[in-house]
């Protein structure tokens, strides 16, 4: 029987009983759509891999093992949902070992074979396994596993997102060069980066993706490498950390030459577990100052975050199988149906920050911005920090941005608007003339790149440099005149413009 090796920040448990819930018992409440879902293995050509129990020192392209969750249509009605074991045959191609029979999967991977678990074997989902995709476009969700952890971890997490309209797509949590991690951990975040912004671009050939809306979702170690992702990808317009190790291990981050809290500058929302009681805490050698600290959530800055803490659920219980099948430690477990009360709610919050985030959805932006007792959640079940960003400085990009949206007409008027708001707002010269000349020089924008010049020779009348451009565009787009006059302005702030005596000379033969 093969154990698995979990280096993962919470405890490794003592102390166990078994769990008696189900899947039916969970009972997330799905939206209107029809889930479908596709599995499939694909190559990133640009790394390399080996299966390690291969034992062989054959190299080949890293595999990339897909989940893929999507609205779809309601047709097929004879079709038969997904079992639970079907989840767990990907698992066992995931794990490399395509050819172990049914009956030892749970003997073999990560939970007991009991009555109970075996049963959750034969429990339906409410997926359906390759049906049509509808012909609509829908956010986009990438989910990052936990430490060394399957793509259909959290699938029922996944089922209802789809079935609410979001395109979810998540891969095996994978070693750099084989199944599984090496001690560098820094390292692995890297690598599952990698892998998250390899699905960015898979899901981008779904003509159901929209990809002007992606979210990414992750559960424990997934959160470090989801931050990494963002920092570097401008088009994620949300994160969602599911008791995310970024709370725990700050210093992964640091170590990452792509880090930086300042980047983070899109809706966060990290759901975090309970304390870690006194005992587990004494037992296990844990800090108690992860009970307390959240380094990343005092960094960020230019983004709206929420924090939630589940007073009922520890780390586990923050993925579907961890519910369903992983036994419960006695030290700090709750119950059962305040296990699945806290998932159903972890569910709700994913769902109405996906909703106000990527749909921009009123209701559910007030949803996010109620006390957890204005929803409807019991009583100490949740608590919740909100933190606005800062008010940070007005950028050139800032402005060019809205300049570019008006064609760059009427500069004047809008740099006046925008001073009033921001009366520390500065434009430096050199952006100007750079801006100016990128347009001039296009046939396309020219007379855009006059309408710059004009604007910063306004600003910065002493500017012979700023005269000579606005010149050199006048020529390019054949206004002599117009040139001359600007060239002998330059030549009068600068009498040693070579360029402006030059010009005129050829001019004015």
């Amino acid at each position: 029987m093969r154990l698995r090796l979990l280096q993962i920040l919470i405890l490794f448990q003592v102390n166990l009983i078994v769990s008696q819930t189900s899947l039916g018992e969970i009972n997330l409440e799905n939206g209107k759509y029809k889930v479908g879902f596709r599995h499939y293995p694909t190559l990133d050509s640009s790394r390399t891999y080996h299966r390690a129990m291969d034992y062989t020192n054959k190299k080949m392209a890293r595999p990339i093992s897909i989940s893929l969750w999507y609205p779809a249509e309601q047709n097929a009605k004879n079709a038969k949902p997904l079992q639970v074991l079907d989840y767990l045959e990907i698992l066992k191609e995931e794990e490399e070992w395509e050819h172990l029979p049914n009956e030892q999967i749970l003997n073999w991977f990560y939970y007991r074979n009991t009555p109970a678990n075996q049963k959750h074997l034969k429990e339906n989902t409410t997926a359906y396994s390759k049906a049509d995709f509808r012909k609509e476009k829908f956010p986009v969700v990438v989910y990052a596993p936990s430490f060394m952890a399957s793509s259909i971890e959290n699938f029922a997490l996944c089922e209802y997102l789809a079935s609410h309209g979001f395109v979810v797509i998540s891969s095996l949590s994978r070693g750099t060069e084989t199944r599984w991690f090496s001690n560098n951990n820094a390292k692995e975040m890297e690598t599952q980066a990698r892998d998250m912004e390899f699905l960015i671009k898979e899901v981008g050939k779904l003509p159901m993706a929209d990809y002007d809306k992606i979210a990414l979702m992750g559960f424990s170690f997934g959160g470090l490498s989801n931050i990494i992702v963002q920092n570097r990808n401008d088009m994620v317009k949300a994160i969602i950390s599911l008791d995310g190790t970024e709370r725990y291990q700050y210093g992964l981050l640091e170590q990452s030459p792509f880090f930086e809290a300042a980047k983070i500058d899109v809706p966060y929302l990290h759901m975090a577990q309970k304390d870690i009681p006194d005992i587990v805490l004494k037992e296990d050698k844990i800090d108690a100052e992860l009970n307390t600290k959240f380094p990343l959530f005092d960094s960020i800055t230019q983004a709206t975050t929420y924090r939630l803490k589940f007073h009922d659920l520890t780390h586990s219980y923050f993925s579907t199988l961890g519910i369903l099948f992983a036994d419960r430690d006695k030290r700090q477990d709750k119950s059962d149906s305040k296990i699945m009360e806290s998932y159903k709610w972890v569910a709700a919050y994913t769902l109405h920050f996906l909703d106000a985030t990527l749909k921009k959805d009123n209701n559910a932006m007030q949803f996010m911005d109620n006390e957890p007792s204005g929803n409807g959640v019991t009583q100490d079940l949740i608590s919740q920090t909100t933190k606005r960003p800062e008010k940070r400085a007005y950028t050139f990009q800032d402005f060019n941005d809205l300049a570019s949206v008006q064609n760059y007409k009427d500069l004047s008027q809008l740099y006046d608007s925008i001073l009033k708001a921001h009366p520390d707002f500065t434009i430096p010269e050199g952006n100007l003339n750079t801006l100016g000349l990128q347009l001039v020089f296009n046939p396309k924008t020219s007379l855009q790149g006059i309408e710059v010049f004009l604007l910063a020779t306004r600003l910065f009348p002493n500017s012979a440099n700023l005269h000579d451009s606005l010149a050199e565009g006048y020529l390019f787009l054949g206004n002599t005149e117009k040139a001359i006059e600007s060239f002998e302005k330059s030549l009068a702030l600068n009498p040693q413009s070579q360029n402006a005596i030059y010009r005129l000379e050829q001019l004015k033969q």
